[in-house]
């Protein structure tokens, strides 16, 4: 009984590990499929605005989020919350003229929250770093950024 649940088990894990696998390989690709469609779109205009640029940081956030998640199964929390900064800058710079003044003080102080949460988990993660011996887990942003992120 106790062999069947080990195998089971092993069967389980890597039935996991392939659809996580899969996943990150489907992400990852249709983040490049994305990012070169509106790189294209951006060459066949002839120019780049402001709101295309951060969508390229965008995109390149993203593919970093996979990257690491990739290499260290760990889910890196930061960059999320960086895509998230980057979304809304980009929201406020195509759409600063339009809005009105309480849409821009919401925004602009979900920004700084959002810019809070992260200096909160940089400094929990420089003073409570995981033990060395830990499963890998999201709650510690991810461990290293892995790209030298502010």
């Amino acid at each position: 009984m106790n062999n069947l649940k080990t195998r089971l088990d092993r069967l389980g894990h890597t039935l996991v590990d392939g659809f996580q696998l899969a996943a990150l390989f489907a992400i990852g690709a249709t983040i490049v499929w994305s990012a070169v469609h509106d790189y294209s779109e951006m060459m066949r205009t002839g120019h780049a605005r402001l709101d295309d640029i951060l969508l390229l940081f965008i995109y390149l956030e993203l593919g970093t989020m996979v990257g690491i998640y990739f290499k260290t199964e760990r889910l890196p929390v930061l960059f999320l919350l960086y895509v998230a900064i980057t979304a809304m800058t980009r929201f406020m710079a195509v759409d600063i003229k339009e809005l009105p003044v309480t849409s821009v003080l919401i925004v602009t102080g979900s920004i700084l929250a959002l810019t809070v949460a992260v200096l909160v988990l940089q400094i929990a993660g420089s003073r409570f770093p995981p033990p060395p011996d830990s499963a890998p887990s999201d709650a510690d942003g991810g461990g290293h950024d892995g790209g030298g992120h502010p």
